[in-house]
């Protein structure tokens, strides 16, 4: 009786694979579970196991063929040639290594929100033989929302790292395995440290040649192994390691020109430079930004508000405020509560486009621009239109604080109708914020700043702040945009208005 060998599932929008390389031959005897084949996709290379035991009858693919998911790759014959005595040990001895691996504990890519179907491999907190408790710190995942840190789910000995830093992973990829008894430790590290390059692999720090299919494009680019960083196991050059290569600006080796033409100058320079690969966030921030721009008609309006009021507000009852609340009397409380009043009356601002259809939003989930090492993110205050001063403010130091430790969810960043961005904060004296798309307007607070105003005929000295509304032309016009930052104006200069609701 013939098993088949297919080739599996790999992964929602893989489709098919190359074969890397067949760890057997037709006539060896195979254990189940034991692998057999590696396959190769743009994304990671997958080992394909043995269905059942028995002797590996046929080969239908040959190594650099495409196959697709589900096509057979060959057929294991049950029983006959496995039963010598040398292929039984050695099946035994396979038998032992299945059943102590199975008891390894497999940590896997968590799924990290709807929208997101991939993530990057950060910095590991562990290296194969640390010791582990149960939720520490493993490593960081970074999506093109958040960064996500993954624990440990069980204490015990790191035993292998399936991926590295930088590498690319979908959800339900293996990322390492920890042996909760300890055992077997000392066989492991050796064969997941990365081995000692050979001459021709020398510029790539790997002695696995590209696979075929990363070659044959590697070919059709003119590009050299040196170009591109291997993501694949023992450093391989995938097909997908060759498309971000291209995409992060790789050109075709070349004997000098390059160099020649900038002059000695310029080339000293060069040496000098550092390339560093755009992380996942900073990719989408880039592209959202940009799309903002390409997309709405963005127009900004300014005004400026005398801050003292609110100043003298924060000075009387700072210490009253945070002794019963718990948290401190910020600005953004009041901006926050200004902006809700002001989105009542002009519902246009709290508006999006869809299609020819104009969405107006009957609620004020603002987003709240933060600024964190990795970048700028924009958690969300939900219903901000229904809370209290008090309760904004302890809500944007919850989630600014999740910010920065790098614990923020999907659902702290998505829904947002409004954005409030902060500049001042880094000492900004005027700018033009970047509409959030695809809300229809931003605010931007501006610094303090000390300035002469002429005040009832008198000259004097004010705590000023430029105000910066950005808005999408399309959906707001001239006079509501106008009319909404004036709003904001009064609400701050008078607090009173935001307490009377008026």
């Amino acid at each position: 009786m013939a098993t088949e060998i297919r080739v599996p599932t790999l992964g929602e929008s893989v489709s098919e694979a190359t074969i890397a390389q067949w760890f057997k031959k037709p006539g060896d005897a195979v254990s189940q579970d034991e692998p057999l084949v590696e396959l190769e996709t743009d994304k990671v290379t997958v080992e394909v196991p043995a269905p059942a035991a028995g002797t590996l009858e046929a080969i239908v693919v040959n190594e650099g063929d495409t196959v697709e998911v589900g096509a057979l790759l060959g057929q294991i014959a049950e029983g006959a040639a496995a039963a010598a005595a040398p292929a039984a040990a050695a099946a035994a001895k396979e038998e032992t290594k299945a059943s102590a691996k199975a008891e390894l504990v497999d940590v896997i890519t968590p799924s990290a929100g709807e929208s997101v179907t991939e993530a990057e491999v950060g910095e590991w907190s562990v290296k194969v033989g640390d010791v582990v408790k149960a939720d520490d710190t493993l490593v960081e995942l970074e999506t093109d929302k958040a960064a996500q840190e993954v624990p440990a789910p069980v204490g015990g000995t790191v035993v292998k790292i399936a991926v590295e830093t930088g590498s690319t992973v979908e959800p339900g990829v293996l990322l390492c395995q920890i042996d909760p008894s300890g055992a077997g430790v000392a066989a492991v590290p050796a064969a997941a440290a990365s081995p000692a390059p050979t001459a021709p692999a020398a510029a790539t720090g790997s002695s696995m040649p590209p696979a075929p299919s990363a070659q044959k494009m590697m070919a059709e680019n003119n590009l050299s192994s040196g170009q591109v960083a291997g993501s694949g196991k023992r450093g391989q050059v995938l097909k997908g390691d060759v498309i971000n290569a291209i995409a992060s600006g790789a050109t075709a080796a070349s004997p000098a020109p390059a160099p020649v033409a900038r002059g000695p100058v310029a080339a000293e320079d060069e040496v000098r430079e550092e390339r560093v690969r755009m992380t996942k966030l900073r990719q989408t921030i880039a592209r959202r930004l940009k799309d903002a721009q390409n997309s709405a008609a963005m127009l900004t309006t300014y005004n400026e508000v005398d801050m003292g009021p609110v100043m003298e507000l924060r000075k009387q009852y700072k210490e009253l405020f945070e002794k019963k609340h718990g948290v401190k009397l910020g600005f953004m409380g009041f901006f926050t509560k200004a902006v809700t009043h002001a989105l009542k009356e002009i519902p246009a601002v709290n508006s999006e486009i869809d299609g020819t259809d104009i969405i107006y939003k009957n609620f004020c989930h603002i987003g709240v621009a933060v600024g964190t090492d990795k970048g700028l993110v924009v958690p969300v205050v939900r219903d901000a239109d229904q809370m209290s001063i008090a309760e904004i403010e302890q809500e944007i130091g919850n989630l600014g604080r999740k910010a920065r430790d790098g614990k923020l969810g999907m659902a702290d960043m998505t829904g947002g109708t409004f954005t409030i961005s902060n500049g001042g904060v880094y000492g900004s004296l005027m700018s033009s914020p970047i509409l959030n798309a695809p809300q229809s307007g931003i605010l931007g607070m501006h610094k303090i700043q000390e300035r002469p105003m002429a005040v009832n005929g008198q000259v004097v000295i004010r705590p000023m702040m430029y105000l910066a509304l950005s808005y999408d032309h399309r959906v707001v016009d001239g006079k509501e945009a106008v009319t909404f930052l004036v709003r904001v104006k009064e609400s701050l200069e008078d607090p009173q208005r935001l307490v009377l609701d008026l």
